[in-house]
């Protein structure tokens, strides 16, 4: 056993999948969630860790708890005795924020826990300067509170570094995770009216939405369309463990790129997904929205190089996981069980 790691967030999409890839690791992850945005299921835990415990044929240690919860954060602390922290979510940019960083911080330091992946956005890296995006681009040129966010917690994680010696962190820049575990039983099943572009497509096929909104074609691609890079969420969920082998090696605080290296058109995305699904996808034409960018995509060289981790699913895959998950569960989680 590769030892305890506490997952915050881990009810979530991409949490769950991290959950799932750390425990066929050898890895015993602690789940921790406070229902933002994950779906209730039996007993009061998650239903994606439900299935991935019905997946995997095994128990997984839930605690239901926000992380503004000081007094709660002690306690799971002094029970999971854990070595590793991965920070999957975070909250809009505002003044919880710092507290939440600075109730972590304070409490690892107590337990002796010196290891943290936290996962960070491409977001932070504004509208590019150039592409592909490397680490060295500068950060914090954010368009919208996501990447302001993200930027901000980054900034708190590197002066954390610095001031602790002994404190090692990974800081994952994700760019746009999509698809599914191929069985099928998890997903990215937002609640409310999707934000990201692939669960709306997805349900637009499914047949839970009406029409597709795609928020300008007047910018310099392809075909008009934003154009971005789209990871397989295992691939990214895969980029969670070599990041935790890396942080034995004391390794201070380290940037990598979690991406393709390659864009795709936001029309592109809509054929893709046609094809997977076999169904036609109703769009319109929407003015743009503030904040969103031209194009953003990654150059991905480092994270191969220092971590041994490259993306290994094309965009066929990705979309045919995708839809398997949106056929299996045409509404959702809240199938319960399923099919």
């Amino acid at each position: 056993m590769a030892g305890k790691v506490l997952v915050t967030g881990g009810g979530g999409y991409i949490g769950s999948h991290c959950v799932l890839e750390l425990i066929e690791a050898g890895y015993q992850p602690v789940v921790v969630d406070n229902f933002s945005n994950a779906h209730r299921g039996e007993g009061d835990v998650p239903e994606s860790i439900r299935r991935v415990e019905k997946l995997l044929d095994t128990s997984i240690e839930f605690h239901e708890l926000d992380l503004l919860d000081q007094t709660g954060l002690e306690k799971l602390f002094k029970k999971a005795h854990v070595c590793l922290c991965v920070r999957v979510r975070s909250r809009p940019l505002t003044g919880c924020v710092c507290r939440v960083c600075l109730h972590a911080s304070q409490v690892m330091q107590a337990h002796r826990v010196h290891n943290l992946v936290f996962s960070s956005s491409a977001t932070v890296y504004g509208d590019p300067q150039h592409l592909p995006i490397d680490e060295q681009h500068p950060v914090g040129g954010c368009t919208n509170p996501y990447g302001q966010t993200k930027y901000f917690i980054e900034e708190m994680i590197k002066d954390h570094c610095k001031a602790e010696k002994d404190f090692n962190a990974v800081l994952l820049r994700y760019f746009n995770p999509i698809g599914a575990h191929s069985s099928g039983q998890i997903g990215e099943d937002p609640q409310g009216i999707p934000n990201n572009l692939l669960p709306y497509v997805a349900q637009v096929a499914i047949g839970r939405r009406k029409c597709l909104s795609v928020f300008g074609n007047d910018y310099d691609t392809i075909d008009g369309t934003g154009v971005r890079d789209y990871i397989h969420v295992v691939d990214l969920a895969k980029g969670h463990i070599a990041a935790l082998k890396k942080l034995k090696d004391n390794c201070g605080c380290q940037v990598y790129n979690l991406g393709t290296g390659t864009g795709y058109s936001v029309l592109q995305m809509v054929k893709a997904v046609e094809k997977a699904s076999g169904r036609e996808i109703s769009y319109k034409i929407s003015p743009r929205r503030e904040g969103d960018i031209a194009s953003c995509y990654a150059d991905p060289r480092l994270a191969e190089k220092e971590l041994g981790w490259k993306a290994h699913f094309d965009l066929e895959r990705m979309c045919e996981d995708l839809w398997r998950w949106q056929s299996m569960n045409p509404t959702g989680f809240s199938n319960g069980s399923a099919s």
